[in-house]
């Protein structure tokens, strides 16, 4: 990623599907001379809740798996063990939040998997390395990545940031996709609904 110029770092940022949805966004600018690790660290670096959060996910994912081989008793199973892992998410969704610095605090203007635009009071300058945490409510999830500014544009009083996730978990990356789609999804429903009333 540092090898890219700013042009090929733009083609990445659009290469992905974005949504115009507004989320909860904690940014915070690191230190100029702080060292980015590697994808595979990334973990070490997270806070413990997310830590956790992502250890109860990948936990959830185990444990439905041999479920599977039960036939049709192993649906009902599935669809309570669901359930009790969305009640699970949705309490370490608002724990996490609760560890959110209100001083750090942005809203989304877009998001998808390969960056979010943020709406910021103060103008950023492109190369900022940045370290974000993502909450996204419907989802009841939420997602630590560093990123890079690499884009900020003045809109009437404030600045629209464009921001590419330089160190994001594949598993993460993964999450914003379903999410962008889900909402997508979720608002063709609803307008769908409003045109037939």
């Amino acid at each position: 990623m540092q090898d890219m110029t700013l042009e090929e770092k733009h083609q990445q940022f659009d290469e992905f599907f974005m949504i115009k949805h507004n989320i909860l966004v904690n940014m915070r600018l690191v230190a100029d001379d702080f060292e980015l690790p590697e994808t595979d660290d990334l973990h070490q670096h997270m806070p413990y809740e997310f830590q956790i959060a992502s250890e109860l996910s990948s936990i959830d994912t185990k444990a439905l798996r041999p479920l599977r081989g039960l036939g049709e008793h192993a649906i009902e199973l599935a669809e309570f063990l669901n359930h009790q892992s969305r009640k699970i998410d949705l309490m370490m969704s608002l724990i996490l939040q609760q560890h959110s610095a209100q001083e750090h605090t942005y809203h989304s203007v877009q998001f998808g998997g390969g960056g979010i635009i943020l709406d910021s009071e103060n103008q950023l300058s492109v190369g900022d390395t940045i370290e974000l945490k993502l909450f996204i409510k419907e989802e009841a999830t939420a997602i630590f990545c560093f990123a890079e500014v690499i884009a900020c544009k003045p809109v009437e009083d404030k600045y629209h940031v464009s921001i590419i996730f330089t160190r994001i978990r594949e598993e993460d990356q993964d999450l914003l996709v379903k999410a962008s789609l889900h909402l997508q999804a979720a608002n063709l429903r609803k307008r769908k609904s409003q045109e037939k009333t």
